[in-house]
């Protein structure tokens, strides 16, 4: 977090997506599964991809020759990566995920499944947390001062950042028996999708669930999803978007945004802009 605040202070502005929110979880993910963090771009690429494919409904033509092409791409790089540790293991999680290959626990494909899962899911949520809690504070300066004055709220600002504008607005269940919700009939075998974005603004769960309440408390949201399917990797995000956000500011306590408008992702699952220019 350091390095990337002391390169952005240098020219007074930064774009907070491309700058900061993407390359930290990025490169933290890859130090964890022992990929070389200077090749964090180009597993950008490849997982933007992905992430545009699952998260556009019925995705177009090209969209999937383009997703296709990252996916073999990926699964080059990362098979030769197994194959290098099979002979020469080290103390990363993918040395420890291919120690796991022996009896029935993971074949060759799951492993890979399994990777290209951390590697995505590993940052693309923590870079919607860190950039959309920041534009948050932004558009809510009293919220932002008081974060700024109190740097121990952060705990309960960074739940408050998971609710008020969620980084994954919506996941996908399979219905394993019949069942009714809400008067609705819901049949086994069919896709059901949670909108966790509306249920993080539900006010009957959330007084005044549209303002923005860095102290708020309690705050049951379900950004990280809910019981067996709960996040993995929840308590890296948390202590990623605190350490982040309290240290950006601090650094740059007159922060502005550069402009209004803004282009968001299109995306029915993933939230966040796609960039986020402020100068200070």
């Amino acid at each position: 977090v350091g390095n990337l605040l002391d390169d952005a202070q240098e020219v007074r502005q930064m774009d907070v997506i491309g700058d900061f929110a993407y390359p930290l979880p990025a490169t933290v993910i890859c130090e964890m599964l022992g990929l070389p963090p200077e090749d964090y771009r180009q597993f950008h690429e490849w997982s933007a991809e992905l992430v545009e494919f699952f998260g556009t409904g019925i995705p177009e033509v090209d969209t999937a020759r383009r997703t296709q092409r990252s996916l073999l791409a990926l699964s080059k790089y990362l098979r030769d990566v197994f194959a290098q540790r099979r002979q020469h293991p080290k103390t990363d999680l993918i040395s420890a995920l291919v120690g796991q290959e022996a009896g029935d626990s993971l074949n060759e494909d799951e492993l890979f499944g399994m990777c290209v899962f951390l590697l995505a899911a590993g940052h693309e949520t923590t870079v919607s947390l860190i950039g959309n809690g920041l534009l948050a504070l932004l558009h809510n300066p009293e919220q932002m001062k008081k974060l700024q004055s109190d740097p121990s709220l952060i705990e309960t600002a960074v739940e408050e950042f998971l609710r008020y504008d969620s980084p994954l607005q919506s996941i996908a269940r399979v219905a394993k028996e019949d069942l009714e919700i809400n008067g609705k009939q819901i049949l086994k075998g069919q896709v059901v999708r949670p909108m966790l974005g509306s249920v993080n603004r539900d006010p009957a769960q959330f007084p005044d669930p549209d303002r923005l309440d860095i102290c708020r408390n309690p705050n049951r949201h379900v950004a990280f999803g809910f019981g067996i399917h709960y996040c993995l990797g929840a308590p890296l995000a948390r202590i990623e978007g605190q350490i982040a956000i309290n240290s950006f500011l601090q650094r740059m306590p007159d922060v502005q945004l550069a402009g209004e408008s803004l282009e968001w992702r299109r995306n029915l699952s993933n939230r966040n802009p796609l960039s986020l220019p402020v100068v200070f």
